[in-house]
């Protein structure tokens, strides 16, 4: 690990989200690295049957990682370098993918509901047991309802 492995965060553009890219924010300022912010989004034109096609969906990707990083840099006095990546395909294989040659990934925990863990899965919970580099993940408070994607 090198001070220009980035760490990796990612965004969904929920409040947990953005709780975890403002640590991701932090802690890339100590250690002197840079930040990727990264969003994943799916499109299927078979299967995905509203009026969109996948350069809408790029767009509101960007957009939604904009937004995040607007929203948790405001105020700050300083700010690592930070890179913004969307990704297309499946949140969970997109971050475990980001996370090589990274720092660490840091995610948010978005439910803490075990049957909907166990039947739906879990982003977090993927990247705990695949990815390549250290994992942060920042849990779900009691000052915020558990969300029911991840």
């Amino acid at each position: 690990m090198s001070k220009t492995d980035p760490i990796v965060v990612g965004v969904d553009g929920t409040p947990a989200s953005d709780r975890a890219l403002a640590w991701a924010l932090d802690e890339a300022t100590v250690r002197g690295c840079p930040v990727q912010v990264v969003n994943a989004w799916q499109y299927e034109a078979l299967v995905d049957w509203t009026e969109t096609t996948a350069q809408r969906e790029i767009a509101a990707s960007e957009q939604l990682i904009e937004e995040a990083v607007q929203r948790v840099a405001q105020g700050r006095a300083e700010l690592p370098q930070i890179d913004r990546r969307s990704l297309r395909g499946e949140a969970a294989a997109v971050l475990e993918g980001a996370s090589e040659g990274a720092a660490m990934l840091v995610v948010a925990s978005h439910t803490d509901h075990r049957i909907r863990q166990m039947v739906l899965g879990s982003t977090s919970m993927h990247v705990v047991r695949h990815a390549h580099a250290p994992i942060v993940v920042i849990p779900v408070t009691d000052r915020e309802p558990a969300e029911a994607s991840s």
